[in-house]
């Protein structure tokens, strides 16, 4: 019965949520025309929003640790669920993606993605689209910001091992700034793809900062250790036997 409860509390969560997401776009939409800033307020509230919500809709608390990043940094992050980057992006003041340019389409979030700055790119062509970036914020155009990336390329069970792709070393070097790693457990809760949310306390780890300048295989070989080791701890506070995976 506890079970089936949870299921309709989640999808009760799950509704209101997308509901709110669309409503909050409308209206922050013509601040966030004028100024930046309100793309970035319509965005911080809404996940700031879901975060709440989830605490008392679902019993799903969330817990951010470390030193939050301000300025122009890398942010590789560990990818279990969207409440990762839910979490993530509520608490950074200017987070910002490499995303696909045919994203920059999409009804809502394409709009909001550019305004934010995100980083729209064709394939090959990535490279060029950091460098234009990084040039806009030396010059003044553009805010420092925080470029959230994922190692693992996608989502990743707790538990299931997955290689960290060697273009994130691969950026670390082209842009030349400090990299953050993050460690979290929120997969445990917020699964990739069911509609269930199971109550706990997710939390997001802000690790040590990787100084620029590292050998690409000492790069990776820290970044991956790191951030799966503190990723292991948390899950296991959380009660996951990590051993058996």
């Amino acid at each position: 019965m506890a079970y089936a409860f949870q299921w309709l509390r989640s999808i009760v969560f799950a509704g209101q949520a997308y509901a709110m997401m669309a409503i909050m776009a409308v209206f922050f939409t013509p601040w966030a025309i004028i100024d930046r800033r309100g793309a970035f307020a319509g965005v911080h509230t809404w996940c700031r929003y879901v975060r709440w919500t989830a605490s008392w809709m679902i019993g799903l608390r969330s817990e951010v640790r470390g030193e939050i990043p301000t300025g122009e940094v890398m942010i590789a992050a560990k990818h279990q669920s969207f409440f990762d980057i839910i979490i993530l992006v509520s608490e950074l003041p200017r987070p910002k993606f490499i995303m696909k340019k045919e994203l920059i389409w999409t009804p809502i979030l394409g709009w909001y993605a550019k305004r934010i700055g995100c980083v729209p790119v064709d394939r090959g062509r990535r490279g060029a689209a950091i460098k234009a970036m990084l040039a806009r914020v030396a010059s003044g155009q553009q805010e420092p910001g925080q470029l959230i990336i994922y190692p693992q390329g996608t989502r990743v069970a707790p538990g299931a091992e997955r290689d960290y792709k060697v273009g994130t070393g691969v950026l670390y070097q082209e842009m030349g700034v400090p990299c953050v790693p993050v460690a979290c457990n929120v997969g445990l809760f917020w699964p990739r793809r069911r509609i269930y949310r199971a109550p706990g306390l997710a939390v997001v780890e802000f690790l040590p900062v990787i100084p620029p300048g590292l050998p690409l295989r000492d790069f990776m070989n820290k970044l991956k250790g790191d951030v799966e080791a503190q990723s292991d701890v948390l899950m296991a506070e959380a009660g996951f036997d990590v051993s058996k995976h």
